[in-house]
């Protein structure tokens, strides 16, 4: 496992990060979700990613019963506050003042630790003054309930104003959260180089496309049984705006390149997001221990720039690059 460090910080995490947004309390059973984090552990994966909103709360329960019993300073626990949790009232959202220093005491306990190292903003908040939600975040850092802040899918402008109010607030915001993958690359635009101007890096989810990139999806045939793709707690809706017969046709063409690294399909997508400078981790779900024994061997692999070339032209136009999507991904109202 190769280690990174976290924005313009002393703070290192492993390029191949643990998350459970999906899986744990919702589409696999609790042992089955213990048994992926341990074999996340066995690997080497040292960082793991939850939020309070993902199965409403359970899963930052499920990953601290599962955390149980390690060395709290040898790992990283990074969890985040935006989305409707609990019985979702009017104050049950968002990243007001109340709704911050009420969550990361629910996750704190949840997760069974004292901290978190990352806190992160899951949305940006239209609708709450940034001033009011960044002394929130400062005051949970001095508090010592989180070492740093991050935020998700903030575009550079937020970003550049959520920077700069930090400083002025004597904390530091090293991270953001966006969808990357060799077929989702609005961050590369604007959110990449306002972030390397700030020290801010990127913890990237979804690397392999919700598991499109794998290949096992195939133009023309059923979805696998037991897929994200058959999943209707979730999993369904994430992944079906891939399930086209040119994406998945491109993504079948790219077999024989991750073959000639002695790759799967599955470990060059996640090897992709990696070779970008400004991506300090990637973070990988599991369903099954064997998925996360995989998909770990990523980490420190160097794909050459023809490599790199090839699959750029392979996937040619089925690639999102349009910036304004991630102002998108922030709702503009926070009702519950």
């Amino acid at each position: 496992m190769q280690f990174r460090y976290l924005g313009n910080s002393g703070f290192k995490i492993s390029e191949i990060t643990y998350g459970n947004w999906l899986t744990h309390g919702s589409q696999v059973e609790n042992d089955t979700a213990t048994a992926c984090v341990r074999a996340a552990l066995d690997a080497g994966i040292t960082t793991f990613d939850t939020a309070d909103v993902y199965a409403n709360t359970v899963a930052e329960s499920v990953l601290g019963e599962a955390l149980k019993g390690e060395r709290r300073p040898s790992l990283e626990i990074f969890t985040k506050v935006f989305g409707p949790t609990g019985p979702k009232g009017h104050n049950d959202v968002g990243l007001s003042r109340k709704h911050i220093m009420e969550s990361i005491d629910g996750s704190l306990q949840r997760l069974q630790t004292d901290y978190v190292d990352l806190y992160q903003a899951h949305r940006f908040d239209f609708e709450t003054p940034l001033e009011e939600t960044m002394q929130a975040f400062a005051d949970v850092v001095r508090q010592g309930k989180a070492l740093y802040i991050g935020v998700s899918e903030w575009t550079a402008d937020q970003l550049r104003a959520g920077h700069a109010l930090a400083k002025e607030l004597g904390f530091q915001l090293i991270s953001n959260q966006p969808e990357y993958s060799a077929l989702w690359r609005v961050i590369e635009e604007e959110v990449v180089p306002a972030s390397k101007e700030l020290g801010i890096s990127q913890i990237v989810w979804s690397p392999v496309a919700q598991g499109v990139l794998s290949g096992k999806y195939k133009p023309g045939a059923p979805l696998p049984e037991g897929s994200r793709a058959t999943d209707e707690k979730g999993g369904a809706g994430a992944v079906k705006r891939w399930l086209t017969d040119d994406v998945l046709t491109r993504v079948q063409e790219l077999t024989p390149i991750a073959q000639e690294l002695s790759l799967t399909s599955a470990q060059l997508a996640v090897a992709w997001v990696l070779q970008n400078d400004n991506v300090a981790a990637a973070i990988i779900g599991a369903s099954r221990p064997e998925q996360v024994q995989e998909n770990v061997k990523a980490s420190g692999v160097t794909i050459p720039d023809e490599l790199l070339g090839r699959i750029d032209e392979v996937l040619g136009g089925a690639v999102e690059r349009d910036p304004s999507r991630t102002h998108e991904r922030s709702p503009k109202t926070r009702e519950a």
